[in-house]
């Protein structure tokens, strides 16, 4: 079975300067200027395997630059014991001639001109919806929802969950009047990127309709959702992706039905943890179907039947997945469906070399594995004793 979409990576930098393009290593180019002197006998040490994980980063927030702030943070418990305790000035020369190595000059570029474009929007656009803009969670979440991470206990979570197959979970979250407000914040960037002849960054290259929110203001808003509301969530479910330790995002509007994205191909997304929450508004179709939790190894692999899936979604209700659970959209068959989706990553990803822990056919392999073990050892039995039996 092959993806009609793309399982496309995009790079976890650009989530803060924003340009939608997978990076992949190429050949190491020196970083514009020279590190310091002192930086000079860290040059052959190499990153931590492991990340330190009593270690403290330094804040980065106040850098400025071609990386986000939370690359350096999570970087900095990468780095060899001797480098953990010098100047901020040395590690961070460190850091980025580390990066530097492997993202090539034109991504680089794109970065930066997706950078020039945000900045021109937050200094012109004037938002419709202000309260947007900072977080005030009994104005955005229903008090179940609340109340649940308030406890932040797995038995609060699943008290206001369903979990209709293994790793899917769905609950009310978003008050009808936040929905409506990011509705018509939705609707007066893009009518205001029209008048100003912008054009528009799309959310990814499936689709073609859409807003980046982060683009506009919303980032530091949505950065808090993540951490205080989704991260303990991720957490308590998805240990084994990183979910415990969610850094950066990737958030945006996507857009279902007649003079717009009609359905959306069978892919993976380009997260650890995916927050999808429909905000409206009147439609019927546009289901979500799930084809079980995939390595890279196997994304294309046959879909077993206990893993099949549909979900209909309902406004203000929110479903959370791993990023690498096979999905994809039913065609919005009436009306418009508007979807809020939030892609929670992890900087360091080392743990997705370890399949076996969460990808489906990995599991299934194994066990296949083990049958045929079992099945041998008995055979070997059986001829050893003559056929004989007990």
């Amino acid at each position: 079975m092959a993806l009609e979409g793309p399982a496309e990576r995009r790079d976890e930098v650009q989530v803060a300067m924003g340009n939608g393009n997978g990076v992949a290593p190429s050949q190491p180019s020196r970083p514009a200027g020279r590190p310091p002197a002192a930086a000079a006998p860290y040059a052959d040490r190499r990153l931590r395997l492991n990340p330190n994980a009593e270690h403290k980063p330094q804040d980065y927030s106040d850098v400025r630059g071609e990386y986000a702030p939370a690359v350096y943070s999570a970087l900095e418990r990468h780095l060899p014991p001797s480098l953990l305790d010098a100047d901020r000035d040395v590690k961070l020369h460190f850091m980025r001639d580390i990066l530097a190595r492997y993202w090539p000059q034109g991504e680089r570029n794109k970065v930066q001109r997706h950078r020039e474009y945000r900045q021109r929007i937050l200094h012109l656009y004037k938002p419709l919806h202000e309260e947007l803009y900072n977080m005030h969670p009994s104005v955005f979440f229903l008090p179940t929802f609340l109340e649940a991470v308030r406890s932040n206990t797995e038995e609060s979570f699943r008290s206001i969950m369903t979990e209709p197959i293994p790793g899917v979970y769905s609950f009310a979250m978003l008050q009808p009047t936040f929905c409506e407000m990011l509705l018509e914040e939705v609707e007066n960037f893009e009518k205001w990127v029209h008048a100003m002849k912008f054009k528009i960054m799309r959310p990814n290259t499936m689709n073609k309709y859409g807003a980046v929110l982060d683009d506009f203001g919303l980032e530091a808003m949505l950065n808090q959702f993540m951490q205080q509301f989704i991260a303990p969530i991720s957490k308590v479910f998805y240990p084994e992706v990183g979910g415990g330790t969610l850094d950066s995002h990737h958030a945006f509007i996507v857009e279902y039905g007649k003079d717009r994205d009609l359905e959306l191909g069978f892919h993976v997304d380009d997260s650890e943890v995916t927050l999808n929450v429909c905000l409206g508004k009147q439609f019927s179709g546009g289901e979500l179907y799930f084809r079980g939790i995939r390595c890279e190894n196997h994304v294309n692999s046959e879909t077993q039947h206990e893993e099949m899936y549909d979900y209909t979604h309902i406004p203000g209700r929110a479903v959370l997945h791993r990023g690498r659970h096979r999905h994809g959209a039913r065609a919005t068959s009436s009306g418009l469906r508007i979807n809020l989706l939030l892609w929670c990553r992890r900087e360091m990803k080392k743990y997705q070399k370890d399949f076996p822990s969460w990808c489906g056919e990995c599991q299934r392999e194994k066990r296949e594995r083990q049958s045929q073990c079992v099945k041998a050892t008995k055979m070997a039995f059986l001829r050893g004793s003559g056929g004989a039996t007990i």
